[in-house]
């Protein structure tokens, strides 16, 4: 099967497409046919060697790319019970020294994976897994009851958008900090206050809530400046640890780290299905154009994700 490879670090024309073989589900594991997997900023970080020099990689011959997948049950392993072959299904690969999901097949446990949305297509589930699951969780970590506060920087990506969708269903207030184009569309996500971006971002946080907002999601990497924001004894949640500001005043930060988690997921995919969650999808390209699309995700400026269809 073909597969998308890392052999040496560096730019997008390090990227491979290698002929390997067929993977085999193992006892409670489930072989995924791929019909579409997403490309995120970890799989950039995969391929330029960010994530071996963190410690979060361990150096291998090759690296694999992949985090979201969407497609059909291809095989079962020994015990694997929840799903039939032909089922459509959505899934998160965590374990980042496994075979990626950017590949014709993949295999994960069962408990990884979820029903797919049915009233999207395979590319837009495609995207939910890894977005969906870390917006879940960042806004778990915040710990907000009905009508608290919440600054959401980053509101007009991914991860931003979801929080925003899932913080008003929950009845939080939210603050949301993107371009001054995206207005419309970070309201359209339920949005409470809008602000576009700024150098002075927590005076004009505080002019719109007095005292500060109760939590940060910090989708955007703001660090320090969005802590700024924040009331004392508030919560900080950071989305990438390097990133985390110090705990000054008395709040707590805390980083988020995603999990597959296929019972959230297939509860994510029921809001999809009540059209509670927005998925989106900047453009679809064939496997073999996995260097372009890393280009075009590092450019910036995509509102949507891109997704790779083998």
């Amino acid at each position: 099967m073909r597969t998308v490879i890392v052999r040496r670090f560096g730019g997008p024309e390090v990227l491979e497409i290698a002929d390997v073989p067929q993977p085999e589900p193992g006892p409670r594991q489930v072989r995924v046919r791929v019909a579409a997997a997403s490309v995120n900023r970890i799989d950039l970080s995969t391929r330029n060697g960010a994530l071996t020099q963190a410690g979060l990689l361990a150096p291998a011959p090759q690296a694999w790319l992949g985090w979201d997948v969407a497609g059909q049950v291809d095989a079962l392993g020994a015990g694997a019970a929840r799903f039939a072959v032909g089922d459509a299904v959505i899934g998160l690969r965590d374990l980042l020294s496994a075979p990626g999901a950017q590949a014709e097949y993949v295999v994960l446990d069962e408990d990884a994976l979820a029903p797919a949305p049915a009233t999207v297509t395979l590319a837009q589930a495609a995207t939910l897994p890894l977005i969906g699951l870390t917006a879940d969780r960042a806004l778990a970590l915040a710990g907000l009851e009905p009508g608290r506060t919440l600054l959401v920087t980053g509101a007009a990506g991914g991860v931003g958008g979801l929080v925003l969708e899932l913080a008003a269903l929950r009845g939080i207030r939210t603050l949301a900090l993107a371009d001054a184009e995206d207005e419309q569309l970070v309201r359209g996500f339920g949005a409470t206050w809008f602000l576009p971006r700024t150098e002075h971002l927590a005076a004009d946080a505080r002019r719109l809530v007095p005292g500060g907002v109760d939590a940060v999601i910090d989708a955007a990497t703001l660090g320090i400046t969005a802590h700024e924001a924040l009331r004392g004894g508030g919560v900080f949640v950071a989305l990438v640890a390097p990133y985390a500001p110090p705990a000054l005043r008395g709040t707590r930060v805390v980083v988020q780290e995603v999990y597959a988690d296929g019972a959230r997921l297939a509860e994510l995919a029921g809001l999809v299905d009540a059209g509670r969650l927005t998925l989106r999808v900047a453009d679809e390209l064939p496997l073999e154009e996995v260097a372009r699309a890393h280009q075009r995700l590092a450019a910036g400026g995509l509102r949507g994700r891109l997704v790779l269809v083998p």
